[in-house]
């Protein structure tokens, strides 16, 4: 009984441990127990009681898995908690967890790194690259895709190098660095006399850099405005055609024409040579009438004054009223025209002055009716010995004696 007992004992010690274990993975389970990512790890970071989160975007994040270190500066400041695609499925969206007294900058930037050669990921923050910091990250901040990066693989370096060494660009490299030997050696002087006038070359550039600038853009605005008028151009361009053809029809007369201009040229050069001395002679037999003319002074513009007025003085035009200066004028008699013009002036021989003949409806009648009465008129035809001829011939026209 004792071996039994000694034995159930036995069994009952080996049994409880497994009991033990049942009985944490179900309390663990009915807890929400999540997996070992879930689990603490020892020597992990120190998160702090008032922790933050952030939220990083890489295009790739490699093996990198949760509860990963979170770094600044080389310093574990937080973990990983999670890993997920984004919903578009064009990037990772890694979430941190970073420990509350540490402060960054809101537009901070995150890498992934590698702890050494064959070692674990992590996360890398730090501070923003080519722009000044701004701002704090806090809870819900979220790292950009344009702010994340990482550094390149092992397997990645490897590759490459591979790639150089198996039929990469070794051999080829061989072969430029010969070739190179053998274009330079009993050259070094013409070498050296390049490089430097490459140098003067490139300071010459340097110190015109300002210049050329203004050229590139006043290129720039000239081809705008070629482009701009590029409709015009293409129009001149198709029109100059039948232009060209018709100077190619007459290329012969334009030939000649210059030819006789040439001519016409020497001609004329020739009679300038031939006639310089009289050219001269006459210059000088002119100079006494200029010099005379200047001696004039205000005298010149008097007396052209006066040529302008001739026969009469300047000053006559002031004693002249009316338009009437240098009038011609002429004396009509005809009875016929007289009446005409002083129907078209509006006035008769029967109405009162300033009053028109009629109704003004329509117009005067012609010939104007004149009341002359016989017995006024002259029985003798010639006038009184105290009037004139002409005032005779009015007072015949007008009715009166």
């Amino acid at each position: 009984m004792s071996g039994i007992d000694a034995k159930g004992g036995r069994r009952g010690m080996k049994v409880m441990p497994l009991l033990v274990a049942a009985m944490a993975a179900a309390g663990c389970t009915e807890g929400g127990f999540g997996g070992l990512y879930n689990t603490p790890l020892p020597g992990g970071a120190d998160i702090g009681d008032h922790p933050y989160t952030v939220t990083a975007q890489f295009g790739d994040v490699l093996d990198l898995v949760p509860q990963a270190s979170v770094k600044v500066n080389d310093v574990s400041v937080g973990r990983v908690s999670k890993i997920e695609l984004s919903p578009d499925n064009k990037m990772a969206v890694v979430t941190l967890v970073v420990n509350g007294a540490v402060t960054l900058p809101a537009n901070a930037g995150a890498e992934l790194r590698q702890s050494s050669l064959l070692g674990e990921k992590y996360v890398q923050l730090r501070e923003p690259v080519g722009e000044p910091p701004q701002g704090q990250l806090g809870n819900g901040a979220v790292v950009p895709l344009s702010r994340t990066n990482r550094n390149p693989e092992v397997e990645e370096v490897l590759g490459a190098l591979s790639m150089l060494l198996n039929g990469g660009g070794v051999e080829q490299l061989r072969t430029i660095v010969g070739e190179l030997n053998k274009a330079l050696s009993g050259n070094e002087t013409q070498i050296r006399e390049l490089l430097v006038n490459v140098k003067t070359l490139v300071s010459t550039l340097d110190g015109q850099r300002g210049n050329i600038v203004r050229a590139i853009d006043g290129l720039n605005k000239l081809s705008g405005t070629l482009l701009a008028q590029t409709g015009n151009l293409t129009n001149a361009l198709d029109n100059l055609s039948p232009g060209l053809k018709v100077l190619e029809q007459q290329r012969a007369q334009l030939t000649g024409m210059l030819t006789a201009l040439d001519t016409l040229s020497g001609v004329a050069v020739d009679t300038v040579n031939r006639s310089k001395a009289d050219l001269v002679a006459d210059l000088r037999l002119l100079e006494p009438t200029l010099r005379k003319l200047v001696e004039t002074g205000d005298k010149l513009p008097i007396a052209l004054e006066y040529l302008v007025t001739y026969p009469y003085p300047s000053y006559a035009v002031n004693a002249v009223r009316g338009d009437y200066f240098n009038v011609d004028a002429r004396l009509s008699l005809d009875f016929t025209e007289m009446i005409n013009n002083l129907s078209n002036s509006g006035q008769t021989l029967i109405a009162p002055p300033g009053q028109p003949y009629g109704n003004n409806t329509g117009p005067l009648p012609l010939p104007i009716p004149v009341p002359i009465l016989p017995d006024l008129l002259p029985q003798n035809g010639t006038p009184p010995a105290n009037q004139g001829p002409l005032a005779g011939l009015l007072g015949t026209l007008l009715g009166g004696g």
